[in-house]
């Protein structure tokens, strides 16, 4: 967050992950047939939204969902306008990878996407920018080793309290928590911490063990009804 720039890299992120991530999906998924993807991808997105995966009607909002993208796009073009190599300035931030990951999803997703960057000249510098930041150094491992590593860690978050809490919420309340959007699997546990931007919940898992899930304030239901864990 350079420059104390952290709520307005937060803000950026949250229009990123909305209504930008939106159109990208219209687009994108709007030129693609059920067979393009990979088996039970369609079955995984309609058992998340709790509705169905409709390519059509995808298809039909390919227009408008085009316009959308194009008008965020234009966005980071005139961000960009006075020479700035990023779009807060001089440094990377936040707000730079939430919005420049809707460009990648387009780049390897949709087949008309040079058609679409086409006009934006200072996006796409922008973009080689981004990428050449890299993604610093990793060591591969497979989903079992993975696991085992999961397992045997165990939670470090602190309890903490929210004394300024608005609906009371507290540790060791039990709650489900769920995006607000498309979203409607809830995940269930026990608080450990909260905030007025995030919440932290325990929950056990019978591959990973015990875990302790964080979440955003903003753009989820913290829900005190009782929900089993899953």
């Amino acid at each position: 967050y350079p420059g104390a720039s952290e709520g307005m890299c937060w803000a950026t992120t949250m229009l990123a992950d909305r209504p930008f991530f939106q159109a990208s999906v219209a687009v994108i998924f709007g030129n693609l047939k059920p067979s393009d993807l990979q088996p039970g991808f369609v079955e995984d997105r309609e058992k998340l939204s709790g509705g169905r995966f409709d390519f059509e009607a995808m298809a039909a909002r390919g227009p408008y969902a085009r316009d959308q993208w194009r008008a965020y796009a234009d966005w980071i073009e005139r961000q960009l306008a006075d020479g700035r190599p990023f779009l807060l300035g001089a440094a990377a931030s936040l707000a730079d990878l939430s919005m420049f990951i809707e460009v990648w999803f387009l780049e390897n997703a949709y087949r008309g996407a040079a058609g679409l960057l086409a006009e934006f000249p200072k996006l796409r510098a922008w973009g080689a920018r981004i990428r050449a930041i890299g993604h610093g150094k990793k060591t591969d491992m497979t989903s079992a080793e993975a696991l085992v590593v999961g397992t045997k860690a165990l939670p470090t978050t602190a309890v903490r309290a929210d004394p300024a809490d608005p609906n009371g919420l507290k540790p060791g309340d039990r709650v489900g928590v769920a995006p607000d959007d498309y979203g409607r699997i809830p995940v269930a546990g026990e608080v450990v911490s909260s905030s007025a931007q995030h919440v932290a919940i325990r929950r056990r898992d019978p591959l990973a063990g015990e875990v302790v899930v964080h979440f955003p304030r903003a753009g989820f239901v913290v829900s005190k009804a009782e929900v089993a864990e899953a």
